[in-house]
């Protein structure tokens, strides 16, 4: 079988519009050369991939799976261009990373300094993104390495663990709720907190959990760090939740107090995740390396 860019980018666009017509604009096609490329393909597959209705197309079985390889095939080549189009301005490539909140602001900065450093031609850009997003993109084939919550995978991504991520609350050693060693999420739901911006992959998470306990968490402040947080915290402003690492480092020059949350989201393992290990480009694969053997120290 022989594919064109040109007909998957526009099947992608068709099965996003739910509509032939609608994919023809995406692609900028006409209407009469689009249907004749997907039926060209499904005559080239010998099969149907669309179910044709008066409010438009359905994917069969089939155009699912050709959806997903689709994405996965433009992705490498956005990929390769990127690669090779670096090597004119004497970057050698591009490593896109997709982490959870704690990764970004507890572990990645030194990691991902330390291996720039053996790596002069590398460049890795950072996205921060929820667990589940992250999943999402690689499953997707849009990202290729990840650092998230392994709870958050399905089976057919591939992980390496890479560090314990418990998420503890945080009070002022004054407060009663600091004297005491574990605590339900549900028991401080109605109390003040202070957590990061509502842009980061942290709130989201905090505030999907107090939803589905029917709660609207209830914030003083919200800041970009957690020194910030832990400061406000202190100084008795409202509680928190952060990762366990972060707290610790903070309650070494503050007055707060950690309490262990019980709801199980709480307790959570960061891991390295692909698609498959084997199949990253060579950077990446010497990204996974150098992050597998830190979290082996």
């Amino acid at each position: 079988m022989r594919f064109d860019l040109v007909d998957l980018q526009l099947f992608i666009a068709v099965a996003e519009a739910r509509s032939i017509t609608g994919g023809a604009e995406r692609a900028h096609l006409a209407l009469a050369s689009a249907s004749a490329r997907i039926k060209g393909l499904e005559a080239a597959l010998g099969t149907d991939l669309v179910k044709r209705g008066r409010r438009g197309i359905e994917l069969t079985a089939a155009g699912e799976s050709l959806l997903d390889h689709a994405r996965i095939i433009l992705h490498n080549v956005d990929a390769m261009r990127g690669d090779l189009a670096a090597y004119a301005g004497g970057t050698k490539a591009t490593i896109r990373l997709l982490t959870n909140t704690s990764g970004l602001s507890e572990y990645l900065p030194k990691t991902l300094a330390a291996f720039l450093g053996l790596h002069p031609h590398l460049s890795i850009d950072v996205e921060e993104r929820e667990s589940a997003d992250i999943a999402q993109a690689i499953v997707s084939g849009a990202a290729d390495l990840g650092l998230a919550a392994e709870h958050a995978l399905p089976d057919t991504i591939e992980r390496i663990a890479f560090s314990d991520d418990r998420l503890v609350l945080v009070a002022a050693r004054g407060d009663e709720l600091a004297k005491r060693r574990q605590v339900d999420f549900r028991e401080v739901t109605g109390r003040d907190f202070i957590g990061l911006t509502t842009a980061s992959a942290l709130h989201a998470h905090i505030a999907g959990h107090a939803a589905r306990l029917g709660a609207r968490l209830r914030f003083r402040a919200r800041l970009n760090n957690f020194h910030s947080i832990g400061q406000m915290v202190a100084a008795g402003i409202g509680i928190a939740v952060m990762p366990e690492v972060a707290a610790r480092r903070c309650a070494k020059s503050m007055r707060i107090g950690l309490v262990r949350i019980r709801d199980p989201w709480a307790s959570r393992k960061l891991v390295i995740c692909a698609r498959s290990f084997k199949a990253l480009p060579r950077p990446a694969q010497q990204l996974v390396e150098h992050l597998r053997k830190v979290a082996q120290r």
